[in-house]
């Protein structure tokens, strides 16, 4: 008798490895060391289970065992993760015409997407003389401070941004100019929405202003943004919109044209 056209193929787990990569996803930026017993209990698993993975991971070159008894991630979690985002269709393409850009204007240019209620840096192109040196690739920053992370927020649908954005996705720490509050955002975001691009202005810090614009899929859904970031005190807000603005919108037009060929 033939099989049935839906049939289900069989699903193939290994246990261990799983276990092994619920406890790497534990490490984060705001937690990047942990002991055993906490992983253990934060993912749920018995302590002479996460013991035997930890030692395997250790072993391995996933984790480095620190002199007070933490945890943190190897070496060769750092190489996976460099080779994931290099490896992206996304930063392939746009490397080149971002290149261009920074060259073109003297400034700091990144390309990043939204993770969670925080923006992800794919492509850093640096200015030395910018205040937030210690920004590199894979780095998170607070998505309601940032003039990318405004960008991709503003084209949720509105459920999706309440449910993403908190309380705790405005942080303590930032620039004289920033929002508090969703509800002191959505105003904002309405407006960006509308007009296609976005700018900060000394919201993540003090100093600190940026342009973004949208780099959008095949089915023209945003699915990143570009910006350039400059200092505060060469260039007023006035005069990023002027002067930045236009090349960052050109520049993503033509990544987003690459990305909806190849």
């Amino acid at each position: 008798m033939a099989r049935p056209a839906t049939e289900a193929k069989p699903e193939y787990r290994v246990e261990a490895l799983a276990k092994g990569l619920r406890l790497l996803n534990l490490f984060t930026e705001q937690r990047p060391t942990w002991r055993v017993t906490d992983l253990a209990e934060a993912a749920g698993l018995p302590m002479p289970t996460a013991y035997r993975v930890v030692q395997t991971l250790t072993a391995e070159g996933y984790l480095d065992h620190l002199p007070n008894g933490d945890y943190r991630p190897g070496v060769r979690v750092l190489t996976l993760g460099t080779a994931a985002l290099r490896s992206l269709d996304l930063v392939e393409l746009a490397t080149p015409r971002l290149q261009r850009l920074a060259a073109a204007t003297g400034e700091t240019v990144n390309l990043a997407v939204l993770t969670g209620d925080r923006v992800l840096y794919l492509v850093r192109l640096r200015n030395s003389d910018l205040v937030t040196a210690n920004i590199q690739v894979g780095s998170t920053l607070p998505a309601v401070h940032t003039s990318i992370g405004k960008l991709l927020l503003a084209h949720l649908a509105p459920d999706a941004l309440r449910e993403l954005v908190t309380a705790e996705s405005f942080p303590s720490q930032h620039g004289p100019n920033a929002k508090v509050s969703l509800d002191e955002l959505e105003e904002e975001l309405a407006r960006i929405r509308e007009q296609g691009w976005a700018v900060q202005d000394e919201e993540l810090a003090y100093g600190l202003r940026s342009v973004a614009g949208p780099i959008t899929g095949p089915d023209g859904r945003v699915v990143a943004g570009v910006n350039l970031a400059v200092q505060a005190r060469d260039w007023s807000a006035q005069r990023i919109v002027r002067e930045l603005r236009p090349v960052v919108l050109a520049a993503c037009r033509e990544i987003s044209e690459l990305i909806s060929r190849d």
